[in-house]
């Protein structure tokens, strides 16, 4: 198989990944449907749970601690096989897809949820103080002084968890999903050439993640300009990490 892959030539290697581009493709746009849904899903979970746990009601702290702490200290692959293989044997069956769009959010929101409850502590007690001695609604002074400001800090982390999650999407190959690491590897398996083949799969890969990492950028930009702050190395410590 190495001796074949020596032996071809660039014409070679073109023409094999001409053939495999309508697969790698389909590949792709599975990736895409998890890293979105996985997103959306983790940005929903962190922010719930990032919320409760700051919660001045003892047992809600507790009760989001421990499954932060449940998912963050269990292993993705096995929440996975859990969420598409165990659960039919209580009557509960998902589609791979959606197995899969839960299982990284709900591992990722985890993660997520530690970066909301940093972000919101991290917001000057002088802007609560003088929130709460405006007479402000818990919800209010959440919702118009608090969260603008622990957004901005929540960005740069969500950006790293998000490249994250791009990358964790690859464990999809263990429920059958042809993603972008399973076309990769089909690649790999008929043209014996494993350089071709992971080099592609790295260069996509790198491409995705930029995108998506590029977009929160210009997200915390926003955010920033919106409340008067210098936006110069706003993106410092979000870069995309392969």
């Amino acid at each position: 198989m190495q001796g074949r892959a020596a032996g071809r030539g660039v014409t070679d290697r073109i023409e094999d990944l001409q053939d495999a581009l309508p697969r790698i493709i389909e590949g792709v746009l599975v990736t895409l449907q998890l890293t979105l849904g996985g997103a959306l899903v983790a940005f929903l979970v962190s922010v719930v749970l990032g919320l409760v746990s700051i919660s001045p009601v003892a047992p809600l702290r507790w009760l989001a601690a421990v499954v932060v702490e449940f998912f963050r200290g269990t292993s993705l692959v096995v929440q996975l096989f859990w969420l598409y293989y165990v659960m039919p044997l209580f009557g509960v069956s998902m589609d791979a897809v959606l197995t899969g769009v839960i299982a990284l959010g709900l591992n990722y929101g985890a993660y997520g949820a530690e970066i909301v409850r940093g972000s919101i502590n991290a917001v000057d007690r002088g802007q609560w103080e003088g929130a709460t001695a405006l007479n402000m609604s818990p919800l209010t002074r959440m919702r118009r002084i608090i969260w603008p400001q622990a957004w901005v800090l929540m960005l740069s982390g969500y950006n790293n968890l998000l490249v994250m999650l791009i990358k964790g999407t690859a464990v999809a190959l263990f429920i059958g999903l042809q993603d972008l690491t399973y076309e990769i590897d089909e690649l790999r398996a008929s043209t014996g050439d494993t350089i071709l083949a992971f080099g592609v799969g790295l260069v996509i890969y790198y491409l995705i993640a930029l995108v998506f990492s590029q977009a929160l950028r210009h997200l915390e930009k926003r955010a920033r300009r919106r409340l008067g702050l210098p936006v110069r190395g706003a993106h410092a410590g979000a870069g995309v990490a392969l």
